[in-house]
């Protein structure tokens, strides 16, 4: 039953809760916003080779992420579907990989499936794949990375392991042109000790340069091309995305060295109270060549993720799937040893957390409203922690038989919680929903404004103009302003008066401002009084006829 539905099972939930949730709730700012802006460009500009944001030189990123999302609007449209099917799809491969992987270390469909299983549950994974964000390709590929050097090592003929080394290849070319020299780092990692310890390091040169050879000629060409027409990339990127986030003191993201421990346990949900056992576990068998294997690939990344000061909790999810394999290998042998005591204690912690979330609920409901006439958004919450809350009763009553129910708690929860949240979140976090309600007018205007990025990106990508001038803000933004083409996209508060007459004469203009406090109503006082106002949350569009000659 397990060899024959397993896969089938797995493809349903990926259809269900990664798929289906992707188009009913807004793009968050500034990341989504961002990526479906940058992807569309490349679309309507033709030049898939040198990433822009909004018209800026944009070079914090290679481009084959963009790659990704843009053939996912071109497939599915310009559309919150179309913009997230790469982040689902990859992790949903990497689903699949986990299985094929398991398959190969243990050959039991059984362990196989719940491998898989605990991998399509975990929280960071299940909340990842639907963001339109660059993480979840870059772990596909570290994954398929990781999943093609076991698959090295394990063959024993000359063609099967030449194969594996190419996939490998592949695999870090791939990574390479998404998040940059990471992708090259973290497979030489894990593979460098353990072929060592296993003596086989002759293997790993002589097949290892296979694996350089084909990232070099899957990623050389781009390469070639992007310096080709901007000289500046690979030094702002070298220098600004890898050693000052690395080991800069002004890192972006800043973070303890600690910072990922607590975040490892966050995104393991529902699983958490297994990690205690799992680790002693397999720290017992660390002598075991497959144990060592996935001891290395999950230690070795994160403790190099925990040196560096700038971090992200995405940023620990390619160490999420040995997590996942150390699991269910050391789930399977509690079921069969009819050891439950902690599955039951698992489930209770999941359980706590659920009633928690729905007294919490229940009592801000009444002393401070978190949904103010938004019937559907507080059924959906309580339909999401209610489902959370009874899957994890069931697995508290009756561990030994429904283990599994923690699994589809999570799915439901995770699937309906972003469509679920209160407006005031919505309205101010993802306001291109609010955006996109008045993008006709928008996009009939002449000239467009904003005064923060995540909104500007997301009248940008609504409107199809990446033109949109900046108000006071700089931000990420900054390198691309610096070039003198770019000059005239910054507008201060002392020439906004002069900027708004000038545009008006050549036709309307349309006015997208986040204010947020003090700073941006003094900025929206600076606009002309005469345009037509619409305003949501701390969203404010203004629409500006032209001016008579």
């Amino acid at each position: 039953m397990t060899r024959r539905w397993a896969l089938p099972l797995l493809f349903c939930a990926f259809v269900l809760f990664y798929l289906l949730p992707l188009p009913f709730h807004g793009l968050w700012i500034p990341d989504e916003t961002r990526y479906a802006q940058m992807s569309q460009e490349m679309l309507m500009s033709g030049n898939w080779a040198v990433p822009h944001f909004m018209g800026l030189r944009y070079f914090e990123k290679p481009a084959a992420g963009y790659w990704m999302i843009a053939i996912g609007q071109a497939l599915f449209g310009e559309n919150l579907f179309g913009a997230r099917i790469a982040s689902a799809v990859s992790l949903g491969l990497s689903v699949v990989l986990t299985y094929l992987i398991s398959q190969r270390l243990w050959n039991d469909p059984r362990k196989s499936f719940i491998c898989a299983a605990i991998y399509i549950s975990f929280g960071l994974i299940v909340g990842q794949a639907g963001y339109a964000n660059l993480d979840p390709q870059f772990t596909l590929w570290v994954n398929l990375s990781f999943v093609a050097l076991w698959f090295a090592i394990d063959s024993t003929g000359f063609g099967p392991r030449l194969a594996s080394w190419i996939v490998l290849g592949v695999a870090c070319g791939m990574g390479f042109m998404t998040k940059g020299f990471l992708a090259l780092a973290l497979p030489v990692l894990v593979a460098l000790p353990y072929m060592i310890w296993q003596r086989r390091f002759a293997e790993l040169v002589r097949f290892g340069i296979v694996a350089v050879v084909v990232a070099v000629a899957i990623s050389l060409p781009w390469g070639l091309t992007v310096h080709a027409r901007e000289s500046d990339f690979w030094n702002f990127f070298f220098w600004h995305e890898h050693i000052r986030r690395f080991a800069g003191e002004n890192a972006q993201h800043a973070r303890p060295w600690w910072f990922y421990l607590p975040m490892l346990v966050v995104s393991s949900l529902p699983w958490a109270l297994l990690l205690p056992g799992t680790f002693k576990q397999a720290w017992h068998s660390r002598r075991d060549p497959k144990i060592l294997f996935l001891l290395l690939w999950m230690l070795l990344p994160l403790a190099l993720f925990s040196m560096s000061k700038g971090k992200l909790p995405t940023y620990i999810m390619p160490c999420m799937l040995p997590l996942a394999l150390m699991i269910g290998h050391a789930l399977l042998q509690r079921l069969d040893q009819g050891n439950i005591r902690a599955l039951r204690n698992n489930a209770l912690l999941n359980l706590a957390i659920g009633i928690l979330a729905l007294v919490a609920l229940a009592y801000l409901q009444l002393k401070r409203p978190v949904y103010l006439n938004e019937p559907l958004n507080l059924a959906l919450v309580i339909i999401a922690l209610g489902a959370w809350t009874l899957s994890n009763f069931l697995a508290f009553i009756k561990p030994s038989r429904m283990w599994l129910a923690p699994v589809p708690g999570m799915l439901v929860a995770l699937a309906l919680v972003p469509a679920a949240l209160p407006n005031s979140v919505v309205y101010n976090k993802t306001p291109d929903a609010f955006i996109a309600v008045h993008a006709r007018e928008l996009a009939q205007s002449h000239s467009l404004l904003s005064n923060d990025l995540g909104a500007a990106s997301a009248l940008a990508w609504h409107t199809k103009n990446p033109q949109v001038a900046l108000l006071n803000t700089v931000g990420e933004v900054k390198y691309g302003l610096s070039y003198p083409d770019a000059t005239a996209r910054k507008v201060d508060t002392e020439a906004v008066a002069q900027w708004m007459v000038d545009a008006r004469q050549k036709g309307s203009v349309g006015v997208v401002m986040r204010v947020k406090g003090e700073e941006e109503e003094r900025e929206v006082q600076l606009l002309p009084k005469d345009g037509k106002r619409y305003e949501q949350g701390n969203i404010v569009i203004l629409i500006f006829d032209q001016s008579a000659p």
